[in-house]
């Protein structure tokens, strides 16, 4: 089974608060929203196609705890998004948790790489991570990552978590696809390829 991140992140890089968030504004984040107006109906109808395409999906604990109330409380017909969300098998990453709070969820424990890679065993499917910004990074440094889908939004939030660490995993990317859409977001797909490779000589003068 691939795995496919699914992530808005603003230009610089930040990816906590893309929507409206009671809990990032308690914590004293008050930029969040900052995706929103960005997303015509060319964007929105992308991600209801990937959505749409995915055969299960892998959850974070907050982001899991973020869409649990909100896209499971929706009944059938309510859309492509959360149709997707609420028919598909869930799976959620964490040491925490022991009771799931949406339907279909199984919630994976102990040795999680272990676990993951038994999923992606499957001989065919998808395994879609939507937001979920710390099993992100966590999943991209143990190499369980096979393509990352980034919308790149127009806007500098200057503050907030980011997708990528300061001091983190040194990833090289092959380019799959990009377009941008009309409001200004700007689709990135990228497949991990090792590690980068790093020039060392000094430039010559």
């Amino acid at each position: 089974m691939k795995l496919t991140t699914i992530t808005q992140i603003s230009t610089d890089g930040v990816m906590q608060g893309n929507g409206p968030s009671e809990v990032d504004r308690k914590a004293g984040f008050e930029r969040d929203g900052w995706a929103m107006r960005y997303f015509d109906d060319e964007a929105t109808t992308f991600v209801e196609q990937v959505c749409r395409r995915a055969d299960a999906f892998l959850f974070g604990r907050r982001t899991y705890e973020i869409f649990a109330p909100y896209w499971g409380a929706m009944g059938p017909g309510s859309g492509p998004i959360a149709d997707s969300f609420n028919s598909r098998p869930k799976y959620l990453a964490s040491n925490t948790l022991t009771e799931a709070q949406w339907a279909d969820t199984t919630i994976l424990s102990g040795d999680l790489a272990a676990a993951i890679r038994e999923l992606k065993a499957t001989p065919a499917g998808e395994l879609q991570v939507h937001g979920s910004g710390a099993l992100v990074r966590w999943l991209l440094a143990n190499d369980l990552v096979d393509e990352m889908i980034l919308l790149v939004c127009p806007v500098v939030v200057g503050q907030g978590t980011r997708l990528f660490p300061d001091n983190g995993t040194d990833i090289a990317l092959d380019l799959v696809e990009t377009r941008a859409f009309p409001k200004g977001i700007v689709l990135q797909v990228y497949r991990p390829a090792g590690r980068p490779q790093y020039t060392s000589a000094a430039p010559t003068t």
